[in-house]
């Protein structure tokens, strides 16, 4: 695992300074804290940070083919590395190191671009090819791991992070306001965009050549039609799937490193970890935390099922004294990022890296397998169909504005009189939900960030969605938008904060595929979702208590925090007064939200936790000294041990 960034210069007789991409490359240590490389010749700068996980002596980078006129650097695993390199071998080209990053210049060699559709992983990269003089960045399928680019003077430059390309040209340095109209909305910023002009993500599953000044970029992967494979028995469909994701979990075992486990007592983590212990000669190590609130804590559910099959486990006890652990993480933090789960993420990541260097996560399970509680709202509102149409829009347009903001069932109401989509759209918005909560914002904000519409990349992806019934397009729409952008932006920052590597088999793209191609009657049945996960957890032994509990999801026990051991400092906080100068909020609007959720009128714990982020990312991001070359957490901010 690594930290990638370079530049390619179209100019004429250009030069790349060694030390900007060396300049670059410290904005990442964190992400690569064994060692550093760099290939600059011309017009041409690479460089890398590594975290050593295979062939820890021999795997350093940039690395070339044998003739030193293809360079690459590479962040992330190929999971068929050995496979492809006996293939290689067969076809007479010779390695020098025992690493999955030297099989992708041989298979560029003799595949060009086309290299990627051979690839079995979670992967970003960089190929600089000196007889094209050309670059070729890519992507993994799902999103995995993040790569950015940027044009500037003529010149492209790629980073796994955006801070290094600011790195290397501040004057990029420009928010994109129509970026961070959508952070409210959906409380992240949805690929390709970014927080900044000039400055985008490399959308999952694409490509991106660049040569002679003209960049071209070419999608190779997306999500198969939903729908086309019936099983011949559910027999049948379960042995597929076991089989599928036992060598998910297999070959993602391959490390020269200690290797663990993030156990949340969820289906998804528990179905991993099962997978794990039976193909592992050893017990797995497993790790989770555990918050003072019963109805956000499920350490119970991890300690059961670290029970059942005997792992190695440890547990963690988080506090809301959090302060400075997240001051820290906002100055790393390069965009606002409003998921709270990022802080339960970050500590379970921390603790799991005092041990192990690699850990597998059970990620992605609920965009698969239509896990999230939100499919199941959306599906019991579709039957108030006689609020729909003309009488809808006399609701929304006359009756609605009427009403007092607290009247009961009102914003209930707005949602179940919109159409298919929209109810959806609505539903997955924060501030504001379909332009209900505009008022919070001034205008001049609103002026310079309204268009295109904050939700029309996500219309977009639901229109042309490989699929028929609603529920597969749901699923299409958020693993193009929330998986990448959302979720697995999440996982990435915070374990490369905390130099760990986290591998996701339940995203393998050869069980995404065979998943997807499912009916949607295979992931959603009476009312519950994941019906084929929880058959397959029940099958590899997962307890019966872990199953057929409620949901809980990885979050933060934010709305009592807020009210009572935060409430001061966040108020200080949002309404101290160059948070109000900064122009985007209408101050009366702001303190009324405020007052509504301290005196537990509403619950608005996740607007709140959206603005602070907000604020913090303009102080400790945008308006401070660039961070310190490694992430400054204190040792045991925000941390209590607890017996596990």
């Amino acid at each position: 695992m690594c930290g990638i960034a370079g530049i390619v210069d179209s100019e004429a007789g250009a030069v790349v300074d060694p030390a900007v991409i060396h300049a670059m490359c410290q904005t990442m240590i964190h992400r690569g804290p064994d060692d550093e490389g760099l290939y600059v010749r011309g017009g041409v700068g690479l460089g890398m940070r590594r975290l050593s996980i295979i062939d820890l002596a021999g795997g350093r980078q940039p690395i070339s083919n044998e003739d030193g006129n293809v360079w690459i650097v590479f962040n992330g695993e190929i999971y068929n590395f050995p496979e492809l390199r006996a293939e290689l071998e067969a076809r007479g080209h010779r390695f020098s190191t025992r690493t999955d990053t030297e099989v992708i210049v041989h298979l560029y060699e003799d595949w060009g671009a086309r290299c990627v559709e051979k690839l079995r992983g979670m992967f970003a990269f960089a190929i600089y090819d000196q007889r094209r003089n050309s670059l070729l960045l890519a992507r993994d399928r799902i999103g995995v791991k993040p790569l950015h680019y940027a044009r500037a003077k003529g010149r492209l430059i790629f980073a796994s992070e955006i801070k290094a390309i600011l790195a290397a040209a501040p004057e990029l340095k420009q928010i994109r306001r129509e970026s961070l109209l959508e952070y409210f909305y959906l409380r992240y910023i949805p690929d390709p965009h970014t927080a900044f002009q000039g400055i985008e993500k490399l959308l999952p599953g694409h490509t991106l050549e660049f040569a002679g000044g003209r960049m071209t970029l070419q999608p190779y992967w997306d999500f198969p039609a939903y729908g086309t494979s019936e099983p011949g028995s559910e027999e049948d469909c379960l042995a597929e799937l076991e089989q599928r994701l036992a060598e998910a979990v297999r070959i993602r075992l391959i490390a020269d490193v200690p290797l663990g486990a993030l156990l949340s007592g969820g289906t998804d983590s528990s179905t991993v970890v099962a997978l794990m212990a039976r193909a592992s000669s050893r017990p797995v190590k497993t790790f989770s935390i555990t918050f003072g609130h019963e109805e956000f804590d499920e350490a119970q559910y991890a300690r059961r099922v670290a029970e059942r099959f005997g792992t190695d486990h440890h547990e963690l006890r988080v506090e809301p004294d959090f302060s400075e652990t997240l001051e820290a993480l906002t100055r790393s933090l390069e965009e606002p990022f409003g998921d709270s789960s990022l802080l339960p993420t970050y500590h379970v990541c921390r603790l799991a890296r005092q041990q192990v260097t690699v850990a597998l996560s059970g990620d992605g399970g609920d965009e698969l397998f239509a896990g999230y509680e939100r499919y199941r709202l959306h599906q019991r509102r579709r039957g108030f169909r006689v609020l729909r149409g003309p009488l809808g829009r006399w609701y929304r347009g006359r009756v609605y504005p009427a009403l007092p903001a607290g009247f009961y069932g009102r914003n209930w109401l707005f949602n179940v009189s919109l159409g298919e989509l929209d109810r959806y759209l609505d539903s997955i918005s924060v501030l504001p939900a379909l332009d209900r909560q505009r008022p919070l914002f001034s205008e001049d904000f609103l002026a310079a960030a309204g268009a295109p519409h904050p939700l029309a990349l996500l219309r977009a992806y639901y229109d042309r969605a490989p699929a028929h019934d609603p529920l597969s397009r749901l699923l299409y729409l958020d693993s193009k938008t929330s998986l990448p952008g959302d979720m697995l932006a999440k996982v990435d920052r915070m374990s490369m904060a905390t130099g760990l590597e986290v591998r996701v088999p339940i995203l393998d793209h050869v069980l995404v595929e065979t998943v997807t191609a499912l009916p949607a009657r295979w992931k959603a049945r009476r009312g519950r979702g994941k019906y084929l996960l929880r058959k397959l957890a029940e099958r590899v032994g997962v307890p019966a208590e872990v199953l057929n509990r409620p949901k809980q999801g990885f979050a933060l026990p934010l709305v009592h925090w807020m009210r009572k051991e935060l409430r001061r400092e966040l108020a200080e906080l949002l309404l101290e007064r160059r948070a109000l100068e900064r122009g985007y909020f209408r101050a009366p609007a702001l303190s009324a939200l405020l007052d509504e959720h301290f005196r537990g009128r509403r619950d608005h714990a996740q607007k709140i936790w959206l603005l602070v982020i907000f604020e913090l990312w303009h102080r400790n991001f945008l308006e401070a000294p660039p961070p310190a070359e490694r992430l400054p957490v204190p040792a045991a901010a925000g941390l209590k041990a607890g017996p596990c």
